[in-house]
């Protein structure tokens, strides 16, 4: 009999920041990589004959842990391993598609046979080649055991066929947590599902799902999803002004040096030259705060200044500014810059823990309107 181990990717950019990644070759975050070494312990003891993984970047480096246990093993690349191709939703953030088609995000995850989107690969097509692949590797190495680092949907889609299971079924398997193994059987004739999402190797603190709920709907959908809108001159002046001031409130205390007309000003410049630098952030459709970016500034040198990240305060404290962060990043890699920037004052005792929590760390201290301001710095590029 053939074994095969069946491994999701470690949590990567899309996973961290709530981003559709499909293709989209996201990096592995640094909690990732503690589940690589959390996945390499696992499997320490483990006979491994063969590792594969999918062309994307974020299989391949899940693919070391296999491999750094085991030197004697080469890691051979499959596409057929990769997630499904996601067309226009590619790098997008999940509110933006919950808002704008909501019915093709609830049909991803409770009927994915209906889901079609702009350039987006069928799930037809992403079950048969799944299924050929692991069939043809399964021949290949008849009587030994191999390990497959895939995705999670494609996992997914691969596993309602083994078990007979019609799209309209496939809440019957689970997702999968990030690093979760799923193990198959070959018996020279077909394939059969042994075990599933088993992600005991996994600490709660490296255990996304120990976080979060929106797996267990049977929906997939998660409330705690933000959506970005370019900012409206017509419509949002008093929200972005309220939300500045609170801003700075939240960063000196009090408003004394704020003086709105300004910053409204630049804001609309910013706008105009990005359409994406400025962003009203919602929340099921709700207000849920700003982000502002300055485009313009540092571009010389490779820097994407981060002006404003804020939240109501009903939407703090909910592991949200992470999406903000992500949306920062998607823009700036397309802007083709190599560094994160910002300041905060000394003072923001939150703002510093949550920078410093995502990688950010003091490269200076500049002059502010009312004291001196910490400059803090990250590259774009996850470590």
């Amino acid at each position: 009999m053939t074994r095969i181990y069946l491994i999701r990717h470690a949590e990567a950019e899309g996973n961290l920041y709530r981003r559709c990644q499909g293709h989209f070759d996201g990096r592995i975050t640094p909690r990732g990589r503690r589940q690589i070494d959390a996945l390499a312990e696992r499997f320490r003891d483990q006979p491994i004959d063969a590792v594969y993984a999918s062309d994307l970047t974020r299989t391949q480096v899940t693919a070391q842990a296999i491999l750094r246990t085991h030197p004697g093993l080469t890691l051979h690349i499959d596409p057929r391993l990769k997630e499904i191709g996601m067309g226009a939703w590619e790098n997008q953030p999940w509110g933006n598609m919950e808002r704008d088609t909501p019915e093709m995000v609830e049909y991803f995850s409770t009927d994915p046979e209906r889901w079609h989107v702009p350039g987006g690969e069928s799930f037809q097509h992403l079950g048969d080649r799944m299924l050929a692949c692991v069939t043809e590797l399964a021949r290949r190495h008849e009587g030994q055991t191999i390990a497959l680092v895939s995705h999670g949907m494609a996992i997914r889609t691969l596993l309602c066929r083994l078990k007979g299971l019609k799209s309209r079924e496939v809440s019957q398997i689970p997702h999968g947590d990030n690093t979760a193994v799923h193990t198959l059987s070959w018996d020279g004739e077909k394939l059969a599902v042994l075990a599933f999402n088993d992600n005991s190797h996994l600490p709660p603190e490296l255990s996304p799902f120990s976080k979060q709920n929106w797996w267990k709907d049977n929906k997939g959908s998660d409330r705690h999803n933000l959506s970005f809108r370019p900012l409206d001159p017509a419509r949002d002046k008093e929200r972005y002004l309220t939300s500045y001031a609170d801003c700075w409130r939240c960063a000196h205390r009090d408003t004394a040096g704020f003086v709105p007309s300004p910053y409204w000003t630049t804001a609309l410049s910013r706008a105009a030259a990005c359409p994406d630098a400025v962003a009203v952030v919602e929340m099921a459709g709700d207000f849920a705060g700003v982000m502002e970016l300055d485009t313009a500034r540092g571009a010389e040198t490779g820097l994407g200044w981060i002006s404003l990240f804020y939240l109501t305060p009903e939407c703090r404290g909910h592991g949200l500014g992470v999406q903000l962060l992500g949306q920062s990043v998607a823009v700036y890699r397309n802007l083709g810059r190599s560094r994160l920037c910002l300041h905060v004052a000394p003072d923001n005792a939150p703002a510093r823990r949550f920078y410093r929590h995502y990688g950010f760390g003091q490269t200076g201290e500049d002059p502010g309107a009312t004291g001196p301001l910490l400059r803090l710095e990250r590259e774009l590029e996850l470590p």
